[in-house]
């Protein structure tokens, strides 16, 4: 049973936590390895794991303590998202004693980045079908191959890798889910530029990269599993991103696009119809905000569902018709981009709310591509969650060597 059996206990141990480190003195490594160490960290999370197994809703808990007694929170790293979403409840359920020992603190304190390769430029949304091959020798894989669209793995230490090891296999039975060293020797990293001008993508390579047995999640021929783990994480990581409050994060910023708008740019029609437009994604966004709550209440609770694919769908297409509002509220002023397009590996800039807007306008096209296809969404909605019968599938049973590939 848990030591932590209320509300005021939970609080009262948030406080004896800012006694020994404090947000406003102490930076956000040593903040968050003390929050870590204390069971604050997901107090959903077993003990000794960062937490102290009580409901998600918990975390709030601390979170709204900490607030009250500082003008700081730190918040989960921007570049550990992928650490923090998919690799930590990853780890938690298939890593073992000593890994997860290891490696969960440097998750939550942000000294450690991940990423998650799983794309490959011959699979495309079938993910099932890659070809990365890792081959067994003693007590180490070797790994030769290739990925695509790794979001950060130019600054990752760690990568949720998903290779083939049983070629012989149908194509879901055949792979194996590795933990991997990204400063191994062989790992190379390539940066893909995208439209933005930044490069938080980027083309992994493996040339006989070696990673020990003990790196690996699950067991051999469970990767598939260890997998779609990570993507019902993954759905709810990135689809939920967005503001926990009521009418704050992007859509606060389409209101001060909307505020500091110049009406005489615009007729009384034209005004009425946006007007319009803004108030339909208002509500858009709400919907999503509650239906993020109730995804990630599941996701904490170790039983990620299918609101992550419900919201990773919705967001996509919600964010794209938002962000195009802002720049039609902008008018002329939209159709620049005062950021330039010179090639970089790092985000930031200019945040003002109209700079914002044409950033996040580019960005926005990738929504729906990103951390599955809004035509794999529709998929697993489909099947997963209305039951219609699912695509035919002639490779099920055969052999992935055996499969016909361009």
């Amino acid at each position: 049973m848990s030591p932590v059996m209320d509300e005021n206990e939970l609080r009262e141990r948030t406080r004896a936590l800012l006694e020994v480190v404090h947000p406003e003195r102490d930076d956000i490594v040593t903040f968050r390895r003390a929050q870590y160490e204390h069971g604050l960290a997901w107090v959903h999370f077993p003990e000794g794991y960062g937490g102290f197994g009580l409901s998600p809703k918990m975390n709030y808990v601390v979170r709204d303590e900490v607030l009250k007694h500082s003008k700081t929170y730190y918040a989960d790293p921007f570049a550990s998202v992928i650490a923090i979403g998919m690799g930590a409840p990853v780890l938690l359920t298939y890593g073992d004693e000593a890994t997860k020992r290891e490696l969960l603190p440097r998750i939550f304190s942000g000294e450690d980045i991940w990423c998650q390769m799983f794309s490959e430029p011959s699979a495309g949304s079938d993910v099932a079908g890659l070809s990365t091959r890792a081959v067994r020798d003693g007590d180490s894989w070797v790994v030769n191959g290739q990925k695509v669209w790794t979001t950060v793995a130019h600054l990752a230490k760690w990568g949720m890798l998903l290779a083939r090891t049983d070629p012989d296999k149908p194509k879901h039975d055949g792979l194996s889910y590795f933990l991997l060293d990204m400063e191994s020797p062989g790992v190379e990293v390539r940066p893909l530029y995208q439209i933005t001008g930044e490069a938080e993508f980027n083309e992994v390579f493996f040339n006989d990269v070696r990673i020990p047995h003990a790196r690996m999640l699950g067991q051999e021929g469970q990767g598939w599993r260890v997998a779609i783990t990570t993507l019902m994480n993954e759905r709810v990581a990135i689809g939920g991103g967005g503001s926990k409050q009521k009418g704050g994060g992007a859509i606060s910023q389409l209101l001060k696009v909307w505020q500091d708008r110049d009406a005489s740019t615009m007729s009384a029609s034209q005004e009425a119809l946006l007007r319009d437009r803004v108030a339909r994604i208002y509500i858009e966004q709400e919907l999503l905000r509650l239906t993020t709550k109730r995804a990630a209440a599941a996701q904490k609770a170790g039983n990620p569902g299918p609101e992550g694919s419900v919201v990773k769908l919705f967001q996509a297409d919600s964010a794209k018709r938002l962000w195009e509002t802002a720049i039609d509220v902008l008018g002329s002023r939209g159709l620049s981009f005062e950021a330039g397009y010179e090639l970089r590996q790092t985000v930031g800039g200019d945040s003002s709310p109209e700079a914002l807007a044409k950033y996040q306008f580019l960005r926005s096209r990738a929504n729906s591509i990103e951390g599955g296809t809004s035509e794999i969404m529709k998929n697993i909605l489909g099947e997963r969650v209305l039951g219609l019968p699912g695509e035919p599938r002639v490779d099920k049973d055969v052999a992935w060597k055996d499969v016909p590939r361009s």
